[in-house]
């Protein structure tokens, strides 16, 4: 998918964008290419395709669950951004914290995001396990499977509900998730498909897992 497609797409997709955050979007390619030349966080393969397969893909969590203004997002294992940078752009007045492992990952996102001038962002190089604070949604891209990753975030949600779904999960993922889910009876699996028509969504899920408050 070109740029130009992709910007039809995300337009259609969610039309109340403003100008801002359009030129944040299209700015994003520019960014990735320069930085990934430097600091190899995308495949090269997949920095072509980069608003498919990263940034359109980081949107679907959005299809699923709009954030209201005032919400905290964590984004274990962000990698290069995703998908807590276009969520970020989509919603400015939502709190976004980055982390990831990696410490030249986290240098890319803080790049990316001071390029973008995104005030809403916070970016470190941390453990899941050590992340402090309460959050709304736990946002990730596959990092691991969902038994490990509950147990690295299961005592930061927080307490008080304020949108349709409830506090917890968001996970993307691809494939037959019948197993890695069968100790979790209160997941449920979306299809990406169902809304981003290009082929790579086909098998491309969220998974949301409400999870209660940890007293």
């Amino acid at each position: 998918m070109l740029k130009i497609q992709f910007m039809e797409e995300i337009i259609k997709q969610f039309p109340n964008l403003t100008e801002n955050q359009i030129l944040q979007f299209q700015k994003l390619e520019a960014l990735y290419q320069d930085w990934n030349a430097k600091i190899n966080v995308i495949s090269r393969k997949d920095i072509d395709e980069l608003y498919t397969k990263h940034v359109l893909h980081s949107l679907a969590i959005a299809k699923i669950q709009p954030f209201e203004p005032g919400t905290y997002i964590l984004d274990v294992g962000t990698g290069g951004g995703f998908p807590g940078i276009p969520l970020a752009i989509l919603f400015p007045e939502t709190r976004f914290y980055l982390i990831d492992v990696i410490a030249k990952k986290i240098k890319v996102v803080q790049a990316v995001v001071d390029g973008l001038g995104l005030k809403n962002v916070k970016a470190e190089q941390l453990r899941a396990e050590n992340a402090k604070g309460d959050y709304d949604f736990i946002v990730s891209r596959a990092v691991t499977n969902m038994p490990d990753f509950v147990s690295w975030i299961k005592d930061k949600i927080k307490k008080q509900n304020k949108h349709e779904l409830k506090n917890g999960i968001l996970y993307l993922k691809g494939g037959d998730l019948t197993e890695e889910l069968k100790d979790f009876p209160n997941a449920t699996e979306y299809n990406i498909a169902e809304f981003f028509k290009d082929e790579f969504f086909e098998t491309k899920k969220v998974v949301h897992l409400p999870l209660k408050f940890k007293v």
